[in-house]
C-alpha cells in the first residue's frame, strides 16, 4: 500500500531515530512543529498524519479526501475530532501504557524531595550554610519518611497501580478515592475522607468536567497541614491561586506539580512566582524517558502496521 505521511510535530521524539518510522511510508516528512495555520497546507495529500498535540479538526479532516490514518502519539486524543474521523472512515490510533514507568519514577522524585526537603538542603549548601555548621549535618529543614504514611490516590488506572506498588515498597498505607460525584465503593473511600486521611495526595486522574477544579481552596482546609500535594495528571485539575494560596498560608506542608492550565505556561501564572514556598513544578517531563518516547515510537510503527493488516490494536476509531 503506498502511503504518504506527514509528522506534524515531531520535536519531543527528535532525539530518537525516526528511520523505522519513515521507513513505513513511501513518502514521510516530519516536522519539529506546525502552526494552526501551516496544519492546511502541510497535510495537503497525505494519506497518514501522525500528530501529538496539533489540532486536527472537521475542516482539515473534510479537506483531505485521501487521508486513510491519523496516529496520535499520545494517549489523549482531544485534538482531533473523533466524529468527523468516523464518519469519513478515517481510522485514529493512539499510544497507550507507554510512560507508567516514567510517571511512577518522576511521581516518587516529586515526593521524596518535598518529604526529604531536598531542594532546601540543596540550596543551603550551595549558599554555604553547611561549611558554617557548628556541627557535622545540618538539619535546618523537617525531614519526613514515607513509611508508616497514608498515600490517597484519585485516579486507580495504570499510573495509580504503578503509584500504589512502589508505595507498598516504601511501607505506605495506599487509600484510593471515590471517582468525583461517586459514592464510595468497596475498595475505594469518599474523597472526603481521603482528603483529611491522606499525609500525601497523588492525582492519577483525567481532566474532566467531574475533576476540573477538583482540589481547590475547600480542599486544602481540609487536609492535614503536613500533607502534601502531588500533581502528574492535568493541569486543571488543581486550582492555581488556590494552591498558591495555601502554601503561602501554611496549610499544607507542601506540593509539586508536572502539569499546569496553561502549557507553556504564561508569565503570570501564579504558580510561576517566586514566593511560595515548598512548591517544586516541573515542565510536563515526568512522561519524558528516554525509554517511554522510544515505546511511543514503537507503538507507532505498531500501529501503522496494525493498520495496513486490518488489526484493532489501540484503535479509537
Amino acid at each position: 500500500m503506498n502511503m504518504k505521511a506527514v509528522f506534524l510535530d515531531a520535536q519531543s521524539l527528535t532525539d530518537l531515530n525516526l528511520e523505522t518510522l519513515s521507513q513505513c511510508f513511501n513518502n514521510f516528512t516530519a516536522y519539529d512543529a506546525t502552526s494552526p495555520h501551516e496544519v492546511a497546507d502541510r497535510v495537503r495529500g497525505a494519506d497518514v498524519i501522525i500528530v501529538n498535540k496539533v489540532v486536527l479538526d472537521s475542516d482539515t479532516l473534510a479537506s483531505n479526501p485521501s487521508l486513510k490514518l491519523i496516529c496520535v502519539v499520545a494517549t489523549g486524543v482531544n485534538n482531533v475530532d473523533l466524529e468527523a474521523a468516523r464518519s469519513q472512515g478515517i481510522a485514529v490510533f493512539n499510544c497507550q501504557a507507554y510512560g507508567v514507568p516514567s510517571v511512577v519514577q518522576h511521581t516518587f522524585s516529586l515526593m521524596l524531595a518535598l518529604q526529604t526537603n531536598l531542594l532546601s538542603y540543596h540550596q543551603a549548601v550551595q549558599a554555604g550554610e553547611w561549611q558554617k555548621s557548628t556541627q557535622f549535618c545540618l538539619l535546618d529543614f523537617p525531614i519526613r519518611e514515607l513509611s508508616g504514611k497514608t498515600l490517597g490516590l484519585i485516579g486507580s488506572g495504570n499510573l495509580g497501580q504503578g503509584v500504589a506498588e512502589i508505595a507498598k515498597a516504601f511501607g505506605m498505607k495506599v487509600i484510593i478515592g471515590a471517582r468525583p460525584g461517586t459514592a464510595p465503593t468497596e475498595g475505594r473511600v469518599a474523597l472526603a475522607e481521603l482528603y483529611r486521611q491522606a499525609d500525601v495526595i497523588s492525582l492519577h486522574c483525567p481532566l474532566t468536567e467531574q475533576t476540573e477544579n477538583l482540589i481547590n481552596a475547600d480542599v486544602f482546609n481540609q487536609m492535614k497541614p503536613e500533607a502534601i500535594l502531588i500533581n502528574v495528571a492535568r493541569g486543571g485539575i488543581v486550582n492555581e491561586a488556590d494552591l498558591a494560596d495555601a502554601l503561602r498560608k501554611g496549610k499544607i506542608a507542601g506540593a509539586a506539580t508536572d502539569v499546569l492550565i496553561s502549557e507553556p505556561p504564561t508569565s503570570d501564572n501564579p504558580l510561576l512566582v517566586g514566593d511560595i514556598p515548598n512548591l517544586i513544578v516541573t515542565p510536563h517531563s515526568a512522561w519524558g524517558s528516554i525509554e517511554a518516547r522510544q515505546r511511543i515510537l514503537d507503538q507507532t510503527i505498531e500501529n501503522v502496521k496494525a493498520f495496513r493488516a486490518g488489526d484493532t490494536l489501540r484503535r479509537i476509531v
